[in-house]
């Protein structure tokens, strides 16, 4: 049994996540006998409730933009509308990402003389990262077998494609080496002629040379000394305010979820189905099996509930499906992990700022090795025993060679390359592209807080209180340093 210090977080817990005590039945309550007088009703302001309603609303936008026209380069008002807000919800989770990184993976190396047995658990990860995804890409091999989607396919050759982004061992290895202190890159686009061109500048970051920088300067303060605790006070003052931000940003998810929801009803290529419905319908019987079979089984064996599992990750899952984004969702994984499953701060900041860049069982394990088997199928190409096992080899280590990338479709060409089959292979499954990429995020996502919580629950380090507290329909137990101030919003907007 391993100790850890969690600053800020009490130990018993209500039905608001703050105390167990039967007595003192929380701040919605009024001796437990029903809502407070002039507060909103609990169907009104319960987060979860509020997800729902964008979902359902969401898809009625998108069906209604659907009869209004349009394509994919002229979209119609309602299309570009909900575009834009979609987008825009994504782009500020997504500014979240660098801060909340650096200074929380510098503040958890800095308090690293609390967790006795950190370099364990960083082993402990990185194994579990392997044995779930060797599970998963098991399960696509199996499925691919049985269901045969490439022998089902009505898509024409004509429709293949080489990528745009291809993977390599090679780029991995050479993208860890930061090309500045902040981890970013720019590219630029230059369109049109003569006097009418213009120049669009995109500016992108590596999460893993975030990491690498701010492990670096991390240590770095750690071996300082007294003379560093400025910049470390400071940097902890930082993160909570970036949490702070977070949270008001989390709390416009129900907008973003419709939005998102309907883009993806109105824009995706619904139309793909038909001629690749065998290969659609297998990816998403694997990601079910995956997030309903086989991380149930992961989670009760270690002693866990698996509906507290489920209770708590959901935000973080649900919002992962409707935005695909795992990067951008990861402040609201870390957010969960350690709020809602009882994930320690200082584990969780380096846990899943990793997974959510080579934690991928949906992107990296079960897509890359159902595709390739389609794409070998298509193609009449018999695989034998030793190309299955680089299928495996590749999917359980192959991830940390698209961190930072367009994870699926650069791991596709990554297994595809290693096995010697066609790239081109990897245009005819474009189309339906942006319908499986919603369920492989989902299952991204569900992963990322799932290998913290088993090994945290393995070490002796989780928070059972936290971990079994009842919720209310919260993105998140707020019974931690900033509670308070959290309810009082809450309080403020109800």
């Amino acid at each position: 049994m391993h100790a850890i210090t969690v600053t800020g977080v009490t130990t018993t817990t209500s039905d608001s996540g703050s105390s167990t005590d039967s007595e003192n039945p929380g701040p919605e309550y009024e001796g437990g006998a029903g809502p407070r007088k002039g507060r909103a009703p609990r169907w009104l302001t319960s987060f979860g409730l509020q997800i729902i309603a964008g979902l359902v609303l969401g898809v009625v936008v998108g069906l209604i933009a659907r009869t209004l026209g349009g394509t994919a380069d002229d979209p119609n008002w309602l299309t570009a509308t909900v575009t834009t807000i979609g987008g825009s919800y994504v782009s500020l989770l997504t500014a979240a990402v660098v801060p909340l990184v650096f200074t929380a993976v510098v503040s958890s190396i800095a308090n690293l003389k609390q967790v006795s047995n950190a370099a364990r658990l960083a082993v402990q990860t990185l194994i579990w990262f392997a044995i779930t995804a060797f599970i998963a890409v098991l399960l696509g091999i199996a499925i691919g077998l049985i269901a045969q989607p490439g022998a089902h396919a009505g898509v024409a050759k004509s429709s293949e494609a080489l990528p745009s982004h291809v993977g390599s061992w090679w780029a991995f290895l050479t993208g860890l080496i930061p090309s500045n202190v902040f981890g970013l890159s720019a590219s630029t686009q230059v369109a049109g002629t003569g006097a009418a061109t213009t120049a669009t500048t995109a500016v992108s970051f590596n999460v893993l040379q975030v990491i690498v920088i701010s492990a670096a300067i991390g240590i770095a303060a750690l071996l300082v000394g007294k003379k560093a605790e400025p910049f470390l006070k400071l940097t902890s003052s930082v993160l909570a305010i970036i949490q702070k931000i977070l949270w008001w940003i989390i709390r416009l998810a129900p907008i973003g979820t419709l939005a998102l929801i309907a883009k993806a009803v109105a824009t995706y290529g619904w139309d793909a189905l038909g001629s690749l419905g065998v290969f659609v319908v297998s990816i998403y019987v694997g990601l079910v099996i995956i997030l309903f079979v086989v991380y149930p089984v992961i989670v009760r064996a270690n002693g866990l509930s698996v509906k507290q599992y489920y209770s708590g990750a959901w935000p973080a899952i649900q919002l992962g499906f409707v935005s695909r984004s795992s990067m951008g969702t990861m402040p609201l994984t870390e957010r969960v992990t350690e709020r809602n499953l009882g994930v320690p701060r200082e584990y969780a900041s380096f846990a899943v700022p990793l997974g959510a860049t080579t934690k991928m069982d949906g992107c990296a394990a079960l897509y890359p090795a159902l595709a390739s088997i389609f794409v070998a199928q298509f193609y009449g190409i018999h695989l034998n025993l030793g190309q299955y096992l680089l299928i495996i080899v590749v999917a359980v280590v192959g991830s940390a060679a698209t961190a930072g990338t367009t994870g699926a479709t650069v791991m596709l060409t990554l297994t595809l390359s290693t096995l010697g089959l066609p790239l081109a292979g990897v245009g005819l499954l474009l189309a339906i592209d942006p319908i499986i990429d919603m369920g492989r995020t989902a299952i991204n996502v569900a992963g990322q807080a799932l290998v913290p919580t088993v090994v945290a629950k393995r070490n002796g380090i989780l928070n059972l209180d936290l971990y079994d507290a009842r919720r209310r329909g919260e993105p998140f137990d707020d019974s931690d340093v900033d509670g308070d101030a959290d309810r009082e919003l809450e309080a403020a907007a109800a």
